[in-house]
């Protein structure tokens, strides 16, 4: 894997017992000790993630706000210092380009975190949307690294570490401050569901700070966690993965993200005609998430079944959930089919989907 890129923390999760794998070019670890009891820590107490591979971007200038809001189907002009939004970006055609988060440090200041597996792509795309505004786009990915602090018991950690107050950061809110003497942007969001923390820092910083979490947190009940979790946790959760429910081929209103689709922000944004369009005429397809009251996990591209045993669809997303101890997925399927009754073959023998809104299982994100 030497052609693979590393996060500042490789060795870190080498010297831990971490499985090191291939995920969108970067060698991270997927699990330490083992990939159910990573998640159930997180449920429980805690679990401390390496997310360093994600893309960072600053967007500044005096049009910032008003390019992003043009960039983004959510509405920035609800922003305000110290906020986060949560947004997909489109193409003209309304498919999904990437999900993000956007911060706000102030009118002319904004701060993109973007997936891993996007950077070079959305940073192209980004920069070639904002030609004609008055903005700097500035690629900060080598910069910093990001920690995620995740779990019932992730404020008490982090706090142990700070003398930032923590109660005044709510859900999708951020301040900065020194976390284990590191100088941090405290983000309270993550990819769980659960409660905690994402700390965006130096990245000379990364092992200093990976190891005084890690050692506070112990008596606490923290595990370290990979990959594997992070992707059974979030999809208990019911957030979306993407490349998995959404794509370049199916558009934020097709994944059941209408919310983050503001079609009358008093702004034109990309992909709003094709959009407007769906909402007008209806979706073609329609994402649905299930359980099978059965362990056997139904994987991605399984063909989904319709109620005459015709393909209507295909999983998306499939995994075993710790909680339930049962198989949990998402699928695209005909809107036509999603009201009818829904079943995989999993060799040879048929599971019926007993389809659910997510979340699957309780969850407490907000403090």
């Amino acid at each position: 894997m030497s052609d693979l890129k590393r996060t500042p923390l490789r060795d870190f999760h080498a010297a831990h017992g971490g499985r090191l794998v291939d995920f969108a070019g970067w060698e991270m670890p997927v699990q330490y000790k083992s990939i159910l009891e990573e998640h159930k820590a997180v449920r429980r107490t805690a679990g401390l993630f390496d997310v360093s591979h994600m893309g960072e971007v600053d967007v500044r200038g005096p049009e910032a706000g008003r390019f992003l809001n043009h960039l983004v189907t959510n509405d920035v002009t609800k922003l305000y210092p110290g906020r986060v939004q949560y947004s997909p970006m489109c193409y003209p055609t309304g498919g999904v380009v990437d999900d993000l988060l956007v911060y706000m440090n102030g009118p002319d200041d904004y701060f993109l975190c973007i997936n891993a597996g996007n950077i070079d792509k959305d940073l192209a795309w980004i920069r070639e949307q904002s030609a004609k505004f008055k903005v700097t786009i500035t690629d900060r990915c080598a910069d910093y690294a990001q920690l995620a602090v995740q779990g019932p018991r992730a404020a008490a950690i982090v706090q142990t570490l700070t003398s930032t107050p923590l109660d005044p950061i709510k859900y999708y809110h951020f301040a900065r401050g020194r976390v284990a003497g590191v100088d941090c942007l405290i983000s309270r969001t993550g990819y769980t569901g659960e409660d905690g923390f994402e700390l965006y820092f130096a990245a000379s910083a990364a092992v200093a700070l990976a190891e005084a979490v890690l050692a506070t947190g112990a008596p606490f009940g923290l595990e370290l966690a990979g990959l594997g979790a992070r992707d059974s946790l979030r999809l208990e959760a019911g957030y979306p993965l993407y490349g998995h429910e959404i794509t370049q081929d199916i558009s934020p209103l097709t994944a059941g993200l209408g919310w983050t689709v503001k079609l009358d922000k008093g702004a034109d944004f990309i992909g709003r005609a094709a959009l407007v369009a769906e909402k007008q005429n209806g979706a073609a397809r329609k994402l649905v998430y299930f359980k099978t009251g059965d362990r056997r996990i139904v994987r991605a591209d399984t063909p989904v079944l319709g109620a005459d045993g015709a393909v209507v669809g295909k999983v998306v997303s499939g995994t075993l959930s710790p909680i339930l101890n049962e198989a949990i997925g998402s699928a695209l399927v005909a809107s036509a089919a999603a009201a009818q009754p829904l079943a995989v073959d999993i060799r040879g023998a048929k599971l019926n989907l007993q389809l659910v809104k997510p979340p699957f299982v309780e969850l407490k994100k907000s403090p």
